[in-house]
């Protein structure tokens, strides 16, 4: 349609794509285009909260990685806050890139569907839903940050733009109206630009991120298959050693601390505190060949049987650097776990607070266990690669005191300045040593290994025998550690089961 000015020539009434194609090609709805694509969106992933979900009993927020300037990468895993891991099975094209924040580990009911055989499927099921839902709602609040940034640019640049027109006014009677009401055609085409232009790139890179992340999920059967594996495995140390069918590995509990010393002790005998009626020296009796005691106290896991450990002047090298120099190996007694989660700690605590059921110590127990829980699983990868194939024995925890605990008892009471053990205190220690030995015998299962049940009696009890108990008190110099006939009890449960497996 065309009508007539005043003066006589003809104006186009076309207000529709002809306008909107000049402005696609004016350099300042370029430059806000590239600051939309490059600035926005970027700055939308990054300020947009990741959303908060419970799934299996455990705290997981979902979101994505703050862009880089690469074409291809990874999806992210965070775990406890801290330890950024790349998911290389994920490779995503654009800057959306899935991120999961995962942690503390909580150990809970909901976290045990998982191994019920009756409620695993469902529960994954739930899980995978529940993170789908989780990273749209993410997207789509996302849209709302991508729809804001673009206005807030396309408005910086019309300013911008605006500026420019009055600095090269040469009128003196041109005002900011006069400027506004020429360019308000203009700068609202500017605004349906840069939302377009972000909402279609936030739809292709959510195609993008969608693509990427079902193609990578697709062969993935197990954690390890998700975020990859790095496990650095202790080198073979010292002489090759023959002559022995069987080993112990372990803490304090199988070196037998406060026991008599090693008649001819050789190698680290002496700076391990190893005693003559250990757990080794009593099985050597009971099965047939020989058996190396390379256990040490205050071992853990980490710095003990799969790394060094400092004793005082000598450095102690991993035992099971040392179980690889040991070809004929028919057995080997794993005896681990207090250590790794600082069990004379918590009872420390517990015998000098009112009560140590608090969040603080329960939070820090979680994360201790979380941590032998991978520290474990690496150890049990160790022995399986042994090259003798040995079977494996991994002796269960002991509990300290009986479920009905005379608090009147001296082990329970304490020194005169603590406040001493109540029932409820008991019952909470017997609660993690089962969280403990639910922990080993899940590993052991998972390898076909055997576990040992130890049936020692505890402080704060005597036998129908009128025997004492199979435990140091705390008038010993290592208190709640196996005395000689615990050690024996210990040798015992292990020796059943020594050929079995």
């Amino acid at each position: 349609m065309v009508v007539t000015t005043e003066r006589g020539r003809p104006r186009s009434t076309d207000r529709g794509l002809r306008p909107l194609g000049r402005e696609l090609r004016a350099w300042p709805t370029i430059l806000m285009v590239l600051l939309v694509l490059t600035v926005g969106i970027p700055l939308t992933i990054t300020l947009t909260p990741a959303q908060d979900l419970r799934i299996l009993g455990q705290h997981i927020a979902v979101g994505a990685r703050t862009p880089d300037l690469s074409l291809e990468g990874p999806a992210g895993l965070v775990q406890i806050g801290n330890t950024q891991l790349d998911i290389p099975s994920v490779q995503v094209w654009g800057p959306l890139r899935p991120q999961l924040w995962l942690g503390p580990v909580q150990r809970n009911d909901d976290a045990a569907k998982v191994f019920d055989p009756d409620a695993s499927a469902q529960a994954t099921a739930q899980a995978v839903e529940q993170l789908r839902t989780g990273f749209v709602n993410w997207y789509l609040l996302a849209v709302v940050g991508v729809v804001g940034t673009a206005l807030a640019i396309a408005a910086l640049v019309g300013c911008a733009r605006m500026l420019g027109i009055l600095r090269r006014s040469r009128s003196s009677d041109v005002t900011v109206a006069d400027v506004w009401h020429r360019c308000s055609g203009t700068l609202g085409r500017m605004a349906l630009v840069a939302v377009t232009v972000s909402l279609v790139a936030w739809g292709a890179f959510g195609a993008l991120a969608w693509s990427g992340t079902m193609r990578g999920l697709a062969d993935v059967r197990s954690l390890s298959d998700l975020v990859g594996a790095s496990r650095i495995t202790p080198a073979p140390v010292g002489p090759v050693v023959t002559g022995f069918s069987g080993a112990v590995i372990g803490d304090s509990r199988a070196a037998r601390v406060g026991g008599p010393p090693v008649a001819d002790p050789e190698g680290d005998d002496v700076a391990c505190e190893r005693s003559a009626d250990s757990l080794a020296a009593e099985l050597d009796t009971m099965v047939p060949g020989a058996v190396r005691n390379l256990a040490c106290p205050s071992a853990t896991v980490a710095q003990g049987l799969r790394g060094p450990q400092q004793r005082g002047d000598v450095a102690v090298p991993p035992q099971v650097a040392l179980l690889k120099q040991m070809p004929d190996l028919e057995f080997v007694v794993v005896a681990i776990g207090p250590n790794d989660v600082g069990w004379s700690d918590l009872i420390k605590y517990c015998y000098g607070v009112e009560t140590c059921d608090d969040n603080l110590t329960r939070g820090e127990f979680d994360y201790r266990m979380a941590e032998f829980d991978r520290e474990y699983a690496a150890l049990l990868q160790d022995l399986a690669e042994l090259p003798s194939t040995p079977q494996v024995v991994v002796m269960a925890s002991y509990g300290a005191f009986p479920a009905d605990t005379d608090p009147a008892c001296a082990d329970a009471r304490g020194p005169a300045y603590a406040v001493g053990l109540t029932q409820d205190k008991i019952d909470l220690l017997t609660d993690r040593n089962d969280q403990l030995n639910a922990v080993l015998r899940a590993g052991a299962e998972k390898y076909g290994y055997t576990v040992a049940e130890p049936a020692l009696r505890p402080l704060c009890s005597t036998g129908a025998d009128g025997m004492d108990p199979d435990l140091q008190g705390l008038a010993d110099r290592f208190a709640f550690h196996p005395t000689a006939i615990g050690s024996l009890r210990l040798a015992a449960s292990v020796a059943r089961l020594v050929g079995t497996g």
